[in-house]
């Protein structure tokens, strides 16, 4: 399978296009404010899909990918269609995607990020003179855009829809039983708290900590497995932790520490708050990068306390995660369909959000009080009590995953103080399309298997 700029199996993810022949499989792309775009040569028997991202690069100067702007990426994903075979005059697309994700503000709406892209997409196409077959864009929930690969037929179908008549809620879990849950989730090791304190000085040496690392096989396995997957993809072997020190650097590695161990702990069902496997912790390494990179934009925290933050926000979810099963329909509804925010929901449902089993959780946990009280404030930042600023940061991070990668998790937050959130760390609103525009791009392809 080949594609233009950047290469990657089914799905594929923002800033990312795949091209294939003829073969008994289906590319798919989950769009929310993205676009998708979908073109085939029945008679070359080729075709493929570009996920975009926004419609123009935020900056006149270089930016690291094409292929996550309509602008730039679609004519490139055509020309690596008609370099591999394809004829222009025969090719046909499908389009999808630039939904109003909700709970939606009218700053969503002034903004429009997934109109722009739309209009860019269509006019670009209007120029190639290739033919749109079907489009269906805007609306106020995500989409799957599929290419089927043998018939080269496309299909456009709602996110992890559930069926109707299952959205009956059982017997509500009691205050009591949620409590029992949390007691019974198992202590982190004591290595990842010393990492978590380590990270908040920025010359604390991995030396200190390496050799009970090397000493803990099940998580050297992991910080190796994490350190030679796709997320670095890195042509060099890593096959030690000695190794993994000296190709990564010392930072990195307190990250890949974190993130190996909290990977058991978000694993969760496909069927919860996860909208495929592994999502909740995809969405929380995501969270993460953002994070980090926001504290390089602006100053405020130590990157990688920033980086704990968002890794930890929604840990409360692994609790509530073992009530979800049933009560899914209901919450895909109320969050996906009706535009509700999510932590109100799960008052309504358990008695109590995941923020604050967050909050019990990272106490029992002995975790630090600054991060413990952002994991409690990140729906809220302003009642943050310790780190007013990194919460606000999280919430922001947070919501631009939300808003991306929205096949990972279910969740959508609430953007009516966005405005005011922004200028507390520094930007204006106006800024909002370069500060998507800064995911690092490792983001958009987090998968460690």
């Amino acid at each position: 399978m080949d594609a233009g700029i950047n290469s990657i199996k089914n799905p594929v993810p923002p800033g990312y296009s795949v091209i294939s022949g003829k073969k008994n499989e289906t590319l798919n792309a989950y769009l929310g404010t993205c676009v998708g775009v979908a073109l085939c040569d029945r008679e070359a028997e080729l075709g493929g899909l570009i996920h975009l991202i926004l419609s123009a690069p935020t900056s006149s100067g270089y930016f690291e990918n094409p292929e996550n702007y309509a602008i730039t990426g679609l004519p490139i994903f055509i020309d690596a269609l008609l370099r591999k075979g394809a004829v222009k005059e025969r090719l046909e697309a499908t389009v999808a995607g630039g939904a109003l994700v909700g709970p939606l503000t009218e700053m969503d709406v002034e903004l429009d990020v997934g109109g722009r892209t739309i209009d860019v997409v269509e006019n670009v196409l209007k120029m190639q003179k290739i033919p749109i077959k079907q489009i269906e864009t805007g609306g106020f929930i995500g989409c799957k855009l599929g290419l089927n690969l043998m018939n080269w037929e496309s299909h456009i179908n709602p996110i992890s829809s559930p069926s109707e008549d299952n959205e009956i809620l059982s017997e509500k879990p009691t205050r009591k039983q949620i409590e029992k849950t949390i007691d019974t989730v198992r202590s982190i090791p004591q290595i990842v708290l010393k990492v978590i304190r380590m990270m908040q000085d920025e010359k604390s040496h991995f030396h200190n900590i390496a050799r009970e690392v090397r000493q803990d096989q099940v998580i050297s396995a992991k910080v190796l497995r994490v350190c030679n997957s796709a997320y670095f993809s890195r042509k060099i072997d890593v096959s030690s932790i000695d190794n993994a020190l000296i190709f990564l650097g010392e930072k990195k590695i307190f990250k890949i520490v974190l993130s190996s161990v909290f990977e058991d702990f978000f694993s969760g069902r496909s069927r919860g708050y996860s909208l495929c496997k592994g999502g909740l912790f995809y969405h929380a390494v995501g969270t993460a990068m953002i994070c980090e990179k926001l504290s390089y934009l602006t100053g405020i925290s130590v990157p990688g306390v920033a980086y704990t933050a968002g890794l930890l926000h929604d840990i409360g979810k692994v609790v509530l995660d073992q009530y979800m099963g049933d009560a899914y329909p209901f919450f895909y509804r109320r969050t996906q369909l009706d535009g509700d925010e999510l932590i109100e929901v799960e008052r309504e449902v358990f008695g109590v959000s995941h923020d604050e089993v967050g909050e019990i959780l990272a106490e029992q946990w002995s975790i630090p009080d600054s991060i413990r009280d952002i994991i409690r404030h990140h729906h809220c930042p302003e009642e943050s009590s310790t780190n007013v600023e990194l919460a606000h940061m999280v919430y922001l991070a947070d919501l631009m995953m939300s808003r991306t990668m929205i096949d990972q998790e279910l969740e959508r937050l609430d953007t009516e103080r966005l405005v005011s959130r922004l200028e507390r760390i520094g930007f204006r609103p106006n800024q909002l399309a370069n500060i998507f525009d800064s995911i690092p791009s490792q983001v958009f392809n987090l998968r460690f298997n």
